[in-house]
C-alpha cells in the first residue's frame, strides 16, 4: 500500500527539523515480537490478505522517515511494526493462545515496509490501546541487510497513562522522550474519524550501504 495522496501534504510539511538530530532511543523488544509471522506481512494491518472484514479499532495512518545520525534519509531499510489489537491481545502465541476468545482475528498485528529514497515509510493500522501495565504504544524494529539497527516504541503524546509507564519513564533525555511521543491528530477531512501520526526515526549508527 502506497502513501495515500491525502496524506502527502501532511508528510511533506512534517519533515524532520529539530528532532532529526535527536537520536531515537532504543527500547525493549518486549515478549511479544511474533514468534510465528503471519502469512500477510504488508503495511496494511487492518485487512488480512483478501478478507473483506476489517480489524476493529480507530483507523490510523502512520507515516515517517528513517534517518542516519547526520539526518540523511536511509533508503531500502526494513521497518517492522507490531502491536496488540483493540482488545489488548498480541499476535504472539503465548498471548493469543490464552485469549482466543478476545483476540481480533481480523487484525494483522505485524507489518513491514521498505523505505523509499527519502527514507519514508507508511502503515495503515489502528490507534494503539492500553492494556494492564502498559500505556498505548506501537513497537518498531529497523533493519538493513542482515543488521538490526534499532528497536524502539512509539507513544501517544498527552496520554494520561504515559507517566505511569515504566518503559516510557525510563527514557531520561526529554528530547529523546519527545522523539518517541508523537501527536496523534484527527484527519479533518475524514468522515469516519481517522487519525494520523508522523514519526521520524534517527538511528544511532550509520547503516551499511
Amino acid at each position: 500500500m502506497m502513501i495515500p495522496a491525502a496524506l502527502l501534504p501532511f508528510w511533506t510539511v512534517r519533515g524532520a527539523f529539530a528532532e532529526e538530530l535527536t537520536r531515537t532511543p532504543p527500547q525493549t523488544e518486549g515478549p511479544f515480537y511474533p514468534n510465528r509471522l503471519p502469512l500477510d506481512t504488508d503495511n496494511d494491518l487492518l485487512i488480512i490478505n483478501d478478507s473483506i472484514t476489517p480489524a476493529v479499532g480507530e483507523i490510523t495512518h502512520l507515516t515517517g522517515q528513517v534517518l542516519d545520525p547526520k539526518g540523511q534519509p536511509v533508503n531500502n531499510a526494513v521497518v517492522e511494526i507490531w502491536q496488540c489489537d483493540a482488545k489488548g491481545v498480541y499476535l504472539h502465541t503465548s498471548d493469543s493462545a490464552r485469549k482466543q476468545d478476545q483476540q481480533d482475528k481480523n487484525f494483522q498485528g505485524f507489518g513491514r515496509f521498505i523505505t523509499g529514497s527519502k527514507g519514508e515509510f507508511y502503515f495503515r493500522t489502528i490507534k494503539p490501546v492500553p492494556y494492564p501495565g502498559r500505556t498505548p504504544h506501537i513497537h518498531f524494529k529497523i533493519k538493513k541487510g542482515r543488521r538490526e539497527l534499532l528497536t524502539t516504541q512509539l507513544y501517544i503524546q498527552g496520554h494520561p497513562q504515559n507517566e505511569r509507564d515504566g518503559i516510557w519513564r525510563s527514557i531520561r533525555d526529554p528530547k529523546q522522550r519527545d522523539n518517541v511521543t508523537r501527536p496523534f491528530e484527527k484527519i479533518p477531512e475524514s468522515k469516519i474519524g481517522e487519525w494520523r501520526v508522523h514519526f521520524v526515526i534517527v538511528l544511532g549508527v550509520t547503516p551499511e550501504s
